[in-house]
């Protein structure tokens, strides 16, 4: 399943560190931000509860960039 969300980051490099600490947490297959389009496309596994690993994604990324919001 994929979803995509609204986010307000700062700057590219901050869109990067949210990629990385999305795709580093359990339930996501893949994750792609875009600083320019604000936006969030995230892949999960089979099976999982996309609300559920969002409210992790969410705290991943405040750990490496706190201005970050995702819009769930």
């Amino acid at each position: 399943m994929r979803k995509n969300y609204k986010i307000e980051v700062d700057c590219a490099n901050c869109a990067n560190l949210m990629e990385d600490a999305a795709k580093k947490t359990p339930g996501v297959k893949d994750c792609t931000v875009s600083f320019m389009t604000l936006k969030m496309k995230v892949e999960f596994d089979e099976g999982v509860d996309p609300a559920a690993v969002m409210q992790t994604v969410r705290t991943n990324c405040k750990k490496v960039e706190e201005d970050c919001e995702i819009f769930l």
